[in-house]
C-alpha cells in the first residue's frame, strides 16, 4: 500500500501512549501505524516529537469590542498565527453585535471565516440575552445545528447575566445535551472595587488586578457550580487562574459534580506586577482574570500535572498596543477601566507549555497530548475526528523539536497585535511542522500552506473521559 505522505522517524505520542513508528496518511487521514511504510511523500521525522495538532478552544477573533475597538486579529491572523504556533483546530466565540440575534451573529461570523483559516474552526456561542427568541429558537436551533457549547459571563456590563437568566440558560443546555462555559468573576464586587479605586486616585493599569482580586473570581467559581448542581448540568469554568478558585473546582468533583476546568499560559507565567510596569506598558498584560502573584503559579501547575485541569487555552485576545483602536483607547490611560481587555498568545500556548512542562519534568508527553488537544477534542465534540493520533482520525500531527532553543520574539511571530506579553521567554521545544488533514501549513514557525481550513459541526460533548 502507498499512501499520500508518510511520517517516519518520530517519536509518536498517540492516544494510547508512545511509540517509535511511522504514520501512514491518505485522503487527509490517519489510516497507517507501522513500520516501512511507503509514501508518494514522506517526511523525516528522525528526532522529532510527532504530537496530536494543538486544539485551542478559547480564542477570540473577529469579535465585536466596543465602539471604536477593534481586535487585532481576523480569521486571516489568527489561524496562521495558530498553525505557526502548532495548532490545527481552533474555537473561537461567536458574540452577537447590538440589536443582532444569535443566528444572525452565527452566520455573519461564517462569513468572516470562509476561505480565510490556515486551521480547522469551530465556533462556541456568547449567550447575552435571554429572551424568549434566544433561549426558545436560536440557541436549540444551532446546538442541533453543531454549536453544541455555549459561554455565559458573571462579569462585564452588556454581557453579564444574573443568577436567574444562568439558570435558564443552563436549562436549555440540559434539554439540548450542550456544554456550559462560565467566565466566573463576581461583577458587583469588581464594580464596588473600581469605584473605591477611582476615588483613591488608584487608575493606573496595574489596579485592574487590584480590583479583581481573588475573591472575585472565587465567589464566582462557588456560585457557577452551585447554579449548575442546581440545574443538574456538566460545567466549564474556564481560565481558571488562581489556587482557591481551582479548591471550589476539586470540591465540587469530591462531591459528584462534573466540573471541567481551564487553565492558561498568563497563570503560570505571568504577575499582576506585569501589570504596574513603568508609563503604559502595564496595559501590555491587562486581562481577565488578571495574573496573580508568583505565590499562585505552583497551585495552577499542581492542578495541570494531578487533574484538576482539563484544559490548556490560550484565551487568546489579541489588541495592539500603539494604537487608540487597541490598548491605547480613549481614556485607557487616565483609567484602567478603558483599556482593552486581553491579551495574544495563540502562537505561543503550546511552546509555553511544552518548555515549561514537557521540558523540565512536569508533564509526559501524553498529559500534554491530553490537555492541549485530547480533552478538548473529546469535551466539544470533536473526538475522535480531532485530537489524537490514532487510525481513523484527520491527519492533524505536529512535529516538535524538543531541543530547540530561542526566546519569543514579537518579530518571530504571525498574530495581528504589535507585541507579546512573552518577549524574551525563553523556550526548549518548538513546534517546527503543523499538518492539518494530512498538507503541511505551517513549518519553522512561518505559513506554507493557502488557508484550507474548514468550519466543523459538532457533536454532543464527551463528559465521562
Amino acid at each position: 500500500m502507498t499512501h499520500d505522505t508518510v511520517i517516519t522517524g518520530a517519536r509518536v505520542v498517540t492516544a494510547s501512549g508512545t511509540t517509535q513508528c511511522d504514520i501512514g496518511i491518505t485522503g487527509g487521514k490517519i489510516v497507517t501505524l507501522g513500520t516501512d511504510l511507503k509514501g508518494a511523500e514522506v517526511i523525516d521525522a528522525a528526532g522529532l516529537v510527532a504530537l496530536p495538532g494543538g486544539i485551542d478552544s478559547h480564542v477570540h477573533i473577529s469579535q465585536p469590542s466596543g465602539p471604536g475597538i477593534e481586535m487585532a486579529d481576523d480569521f486571516t491572523s489568527g489561524t496562521r498565527s495558530a498553525a505557526c504556533g502548532g495548532n490545527t483546530t481552533v474555537l473561537p466565540f461567536c458574540l452577537p453585535d447590538e440589536g443582532q440575534t444569535l443566528r444572525e451573529a452565527v452566520a455573519a461570523y461564517r462569513a468572516k471565516a470562509e476561505g480565510n483559516c490556515l486551521t480547522d474552526v469551530s465556533f462556541h456561542l456568547i449567550v447575552k440575552q435571554t429572551d424568549p427568541v434566544t433561549l426558545g429558537q436560536d440557541l436549540p436551533a444551532l446546538i442541533q445545528a453543531g454549536y453544541t457549547s455555549f459561554k455565559v459571563f458573571m462579569t462585564y456590563a452588556g454581557l453579564a447575566l444574573s443568577d436567574r437568566q444562568i439558570l435558564d440558560v443552563m436549562a436549555v443546555a440540559k434539554e439540548q445535551n450542550a456544554m456550559v462555559m462560565v467566565h466566573a468573576e463576581n461583577e458587583d464586587a469588581i464594580e464596588f472595587l473600581r469605584d473605591k479605586a477611582e476615588r483613591d486616585g488608584e487608575t493606573g493599569p496595574y489596579h485592574h488586578a487590584t480590583t479583581r482580586p481573588v475573591p472575585v473570581e472565587r465567589e464566582a467559581t462557588h456560585r457557577a457550580i452551585s447554579l449548575a448542581e442546581i440545574a443538574g448540568v456538566p460545567l466549564t469554568i474556564v481560565h481558571v487562574s488562581n489556587g482557591e478558585a481551582t479548591e471550589e473546582i476539586v470540591r465540587a468533583r469530591q462531591r459528584g459534580l462534573t466540573v471541567f476546568a481551564e487553565t492558561c499560559p498568563q497563570y503560570i507565567t505571568l504577575t499582576a506586577q506585569d501589570l504596574d510596569r513603568d508609563g503604559f506598558d502595564g496595559a501590555k498584560y491587562v486581562c481577565s482574570p488578571p495574573p496573580r502573584t508568583s505565590d499562585e503559579w505552583p497551585k495552577i501547575w499542581s492542578g495541570i500535572e494531578q487533574g484538576a485541569f482539563d484544559l490548556f487555552s490560550s484565551d487568546h485576545c489579541p489588541f495592539r498596543f500603539n494604537d487608540p483602536s487597541g490598548k491605547d483607547a480613549p481614556g485607557a490611560r487616565q483609567s484602567f477601566r478603558n483599556i482593552p481587555n486581553g491579551i495574544p498568545g495563540v502562537e505561543t500556548r503550546l511552546p509555553i507549555l511544552f518548555s515549561e512542562g514537557v521540558v523540565k519534568g512536569r508533564l509526559s508527553f501524553e498529559r500534554f497530548a491530553a490537555i492541549t488537544a485530547t480533552n478538548h477534542a473529546k469535551l466539544y465534540g470533536l473526538f475522535p475526528r480531532k485530537g489524537a493520533i490514532m487510525v481513523g482520525a484527520d491527519a492533524d500531527i505536529t512535529l516538535w523539536d524538543p531541543g530547540l532553543s530561542k526566546p519569543i520574539r514579537q518579530a518571530d511571530l504571525n498574530h495581528g497585535s504589535d507585541y507579546t506579553p512573552w518577549e524574551g521567554f525563553e523556550i526548549t521545544g518548538w513546534p517546527v511542522r503543523t499538518i492539518l488533514r494530512g498538507v503541511t501549513v505551517a513549518k519553522d514557525g512561518a505559513p506554507v500552506s493557502a488557508p484550507i481550513g474548514t468550519h466543523l459541526e459538532r457533536e454532543a460533548p464527551d463528559v465521562l473521559f
